[in-house]
């Protein structure tokens, strides 16, 4: 039995605050000398010298006493996308504040946590507050493409790094590319960029197309702004393949009611529904299901990838697979499983793809920032350039200024074992085991944890 669900909401965050709970402005500061503190060393008033931001005007010479890590997330206290975001940023922080290594400098490294709520115009108001009201040294987040694109402009002007962890539109890094000393402060941790979200969905069919039967697929695609280079990219390389696209399809972004769509699948003969979907995702998995349409499902399917999908879906995802950035299953790297663990230990859930990315952009930034001994934007910039950082995700290295995805995360696709530079995204299943759904990994093979399964009814 499966709910009959008819919003694009996948229901309360897994593992976020408590309902409630104020993150416009919400600021989290961990303090990491406390006994400093204690016996009254007044040296802490004199670490407010130098200017405590990474922006314009940065004077300062080593790492301040304050870090301020500013994060902006969607609806972070019952949006699990959002709540991975600001979950994450405080899991890195108290990292920080328990590493001798890491900033040693700083007193503390606080979390200052920002509701974009998914507009444009409350994203550049809350971008405004981190870096001119509180100074935040780097920033990180950002769930939709909309809002990042309104936001490069201030990124150029506060001079302060900002590096995504959610938003995919490749145009933000065609802006670095085309204007670099304007646009460089922009680096993109995650998701890989709309475009090779698109290619890495050709190449897993490629890869896998013989054990998924797939002969022949109708591409359903919402209409938003990041899903613009998924399709494009599709479009570019799916003739490549022995797969026949005999429908296509981009649907309104407020779609609710699927079965006119899924009437033309069906009609089509596709063997499955090829998928790029966030918002409208779950009446579309849970109609799919329920009204056991004669095709398979998958391609990125967002809400999918949540941990707690299948339960707050009723099991109406079974059946259905996804790209993603990392399960709690997967070891990508020697991290992940660690995170996975510490991220369920302190919020009771797992964590979605934007909490890996979050994590992994703020440990490099810091690991960066340790190395050159400032926050100086400048000089961040330019270390990140040249760092390979080992994330929870796989390795965070990043196309050069010449490139057109400059700043961009690399996508190194690969089959048989990890990539040695960039990242190379899951593919996962939702499957059935002792009564409870369970993400299993069916590519990359080095990871992989299942075969494929096919819908009974198909």
């Amino acid at each position: 039995m499966v709910n009959d669900g008819s919003s694009g909401s996948a229901g309360a965050a897994n593992g976020s605050k408590n309902t409630g709970d104020e993150y416009n402005g919400n600021r989290s500061k961990l303090n990491r000398r406390r006994f400093i503190q204690a016996a009254g060393v007044g040296a802490a008033a004199t670490g407010f010298a130098g200017c405590l931001g990474g922006g314009p005007g940065e004077s300062s010479e080593g790492i301040p006493s304050e870090v301020t890590l500013g994060v902006l997330a969607p609806a972070p206290e019952n949006n699990p996308i959002g709540a991975a975001i600001a979950n994450s940023a405080e899991l890195a922080a108290e990292k920080l504040n328990n590493s001798s290594d890491l900033l040693g400098d700083a007193d503390s490294v606080s979390v200052s946590i920002k509701n974009t709520q998914e507009s444009p115009s409350t994203g550049r108001q809350r971008y405004r507050e981190l870096t001119l009201d509180e100074g935040a040294n780097m920033t990180t987040g950002v769930f939709t493409s909309e809002v990042l694109l309104q936001l490069m402009d201030p990124i150029s002007q506060q001079q302060t790094v900002h590096m995504t962890s959610g938003a995919a539109s490749p145009k933000a890094s065609n802006q670095v590319n085309e204007e670099y000393d304007k646009y460089k402060y922009h680096f993109r941790a995650g998701p890989i960029n709309g475009y090779h979200l698109g290619q890495n969905m050709v190449d897993f069919l490629e890869a896998k197309g013989n054990d998924l039967g797939w002969e022949s697929v109708a591409l359903l695609v919402e209409n938003y702004e990041w899903t613009n280079p998924v399709q494009q990219a599709i479009d570019d390389h799916i003739g490549d393949l022995d797969v026949d696209v005999v429908m296509e399809e981009r649907y309104a972004s407020g779609t609710s009611n699927f079965g006119p769509i899924y009437d033309s699948v069906e009609e089509s003969g596709a063997d499955a529904a090829f998928v790029a979907m966030a918002h409208t995702g779950t009446p579309a998995v849970v109609q799919w299901a329920r009204d056991q349409r004669p095709f398979e499902f998958g391609g990125i399917h967002v809400l999918t990838q949540l941990p707690a999908y299948y339960s707050q879906t009723g099991g109406a995802c079974r059946f259905t697979v996804s790209q993603n950035t990392a399960t709690p299953q997967s070891e990508l790297t020697d991290k992940t499983l660690q995170y996975a663990q510490d991220y369920n230990s302190a919020y009771g859930g797992f964590p979605v793809y934007t909490g890996y990315i979050t994590h992994d952009a703020i440990m490099q930034w810091a690991t960066v920032a340790t190395e050159r001994g400032t926050v100086n934007a400048d000089e961040v910039v330019s270390g990140l350039e040249e760092s390979s950082y080992t994330g929870t995700a796989g390795s965070l290295d990043y196309y050069g200024k010449d490139h057109e995805y400059a700043h961009d995360i690399k996508y190194n696709f690969r089959t048989d074992s990890p990539p040695e530079t960039g990242v190379n995204p899951v593919f996962q299943q939702w499957q059935e085991s002792d009564g409870s759904g369970t993400q299993e990994v069916l590519h990359p093979e080095y990871v992989s944890s299942a075969d494929y399964q096919a819908p009974p009814w198909v």
